[in-house]
């Protein structure tokens, strides 16, 4: 779900790119040939979200409450020969929260960010995500790792897959 919004974005964002076509030596007469075309998105994101922090309240958990945006750039370079390049950039950016049970505060950090490549011999996609919940005193920071990586080939048989998911608290 996470990459819908982008994609949708990514096709309201592409008509607007202002680069221009340019008619190179390959291209027939009137015909505009793009070398490459590029365009970057940067915006925020509104969250409200309720997580749970197993380790917080003394070890016996709560749910945290907590709001504040996301900091987002997309990154897109589209070739002429069909190759593209797709990035995107989340970070938390003043996202804070309540605890149900205690009322301690919680504060989110991390980052996430990803990759594809549409090359001549197929895709190949790489995301990092860490994500942080932060709580008061000791034992209550919930930490969260995902690496994910897909190559997919020309045929479209996937050729390498690693999936890494921790979940752990502090």
């Amino acid at each position: 779900m996470r990459h819908l919004l982008p994609l949708f974005l990514f096709g309201l964002a592409v008509p607007a790119c202002d680069t221009p076509p340019t008619t190179g030596p390959a291209g027939e007469a009137g015909q505009p040939q793009f070398r490459a075309v590029a365009f970057r998105q940067n915006f925020r994101i509104p969250l409200n979200l309720s997580a749970l922090v197993p380790c917080a309240n003394g070890g016996a958990g709560e749910v945290v409450d907590l709001s504040g945006s996301f900091h987002v750039l997309l990154h897109v370079t589209l070739h002429d020969d069909g190759r593209f390049v797709f990035k995107e950039h989340f970070q938390p950016q003043g996202i804070s929260g309540t605890g149900e049970v205690t009322g301690d505060k919680y504060q989110a950090t991390g980052v996430t960010q990803d990759i594809t490549v549409q090359g001549r011999v197929g895709v190949i996609t790489t995301a990092v995500n860490n994500f942080r919940i932060i709580g008061q005193g000791p034992g209550n920071n919930l930490l969260v790792h995902v690496t994910f990586h897909v190559t997919v080939n020309a045929n479209g048989t996937a050729t390498a897959a690693v999936n890494n998911v921790s979940v752990g608290c502090k």
